[in-house]
């Protein structure tokens, strides 16, 4: 059964983690920006759910090998073949140079390690709970929290499209888990934990707006009910993480000598990696 339940979680990790790359490529705008309607050669989305569902892939744009576009560019004219960020032609063989066009760039993805991320985030959280009602909700939340990670980290922001749907579903996927028996949390710690981060954030935010982004105040109430559900301990473990991750990461590039100290990063990814550690760990010692 075991191994049924993990088969179970890697296809379904699979086949969400696949509409990421297009849902990622929409959503990661700057601010104030709408979200994107068509692929980088200005082919409009379709599909369910008005285009937000497909594969990372434009099919117009796989079908054509006449031209190349910038990645991340709409709508615009496309550039020949080899020139990128600097312009430059890349020598044919034996050294000579050559203007014969490229295929397109026809993926979407910012950030192309997300289906197989989503993939082995399905996979630890089957194991370590395993066939208990929860997990559900975990699978469930996972795909759209692995989206959320992807467009911070690409344009350092949290949508509210996405954010606030994940603390309404984690509510009421673990309220519907909490009806079932054999369930190993609770859902009033889980509504205590959401407010008890939630309200953490918000703290931290109004001292510093400029170092805490109100997304993340948003993030912190769905990932804080995912915590609470297991108890205060793993609340405290899976938000301590968080910034531990993120924590370590900025000192990793003040190191390397690619960002200063007051240089900003996406902290989405790291809440999000600190809250699947606790959810693991909880469900473990459940």
């Amino acid at each position: 059964m075991d191994l049924v339940l993990l088969a179970v979680a890697a296809v379904w990790g699979g086949a969400t983690g696949l509409l990421i790359p297009r849902a990622a490529y929409r959503f990661a705008v700057e601010p104030e920006e709408p979200w994107r309607t068509a692929c980088p050669a200005g082919h409009a989305f379709t599909g369910p759910i008005g285009g937000w569902w497909g594969r990372a892939r434009c099919t117009p744009c796989a079908s054509r090998v006449q031209t190349s576009v910038r990645y991340g560019d709409e709508a615009e004219d496309p550039v020949p073949y080899g020139e990128g960020a600097h312009g430059d032609k890349p020598p044919a063989p034996h050294g000579e140079e050559t203007d014969a066009p490229a295929p397109l760039p026809y993926t979407y993805a910012p950030g192309t390690l997300a289906p197989l991320i989503t993939v082995l985030a399905c996979l630890a959280l089957a194991a370590a709970t395993g066939s208990r009602p929860e997990l559900a909700a975990w699978l469930l939340l996972a795909p759209p929290a692995v989206l959320l990670a992807t467009v911070d980290r690409r344009v350092h922001r949290l949508p509210d499209p996405l954010t606030l749907p994940l603390a309404a579903a984690a509510v009421l996927l673990l309220g519907g888990a909490a009806l079932l028996p054999e369930h190993a949390g609770s859902w009033t710690s889980g509504l205590l934990g959401g407010l008890v981060l939630g309200g953490f954030y918000l703290l931290l935010f109004l001292i510093n707006p400029n170092g805490m982004g109100f997304g993340d105040v948003k993030l912190a109430l769905a990932l804080g009910v995912a915590l609470g559900w297991y108890g205060w301990e793993v609340l405290f473990l899976g938000g301590f993480a968080g910034f531990l991750f993120g924590a370590a990461y900025g000192l990793g590039l003040v190191l390397l000598r690619r960002a200063g100290r007051k240089t900003g990063i996406p902290f989405g990814p790291f809440m999000i990696a600190g809250a699947l550690t606790g959810v693991l760990l909880g469900a473990l010692a459940a």
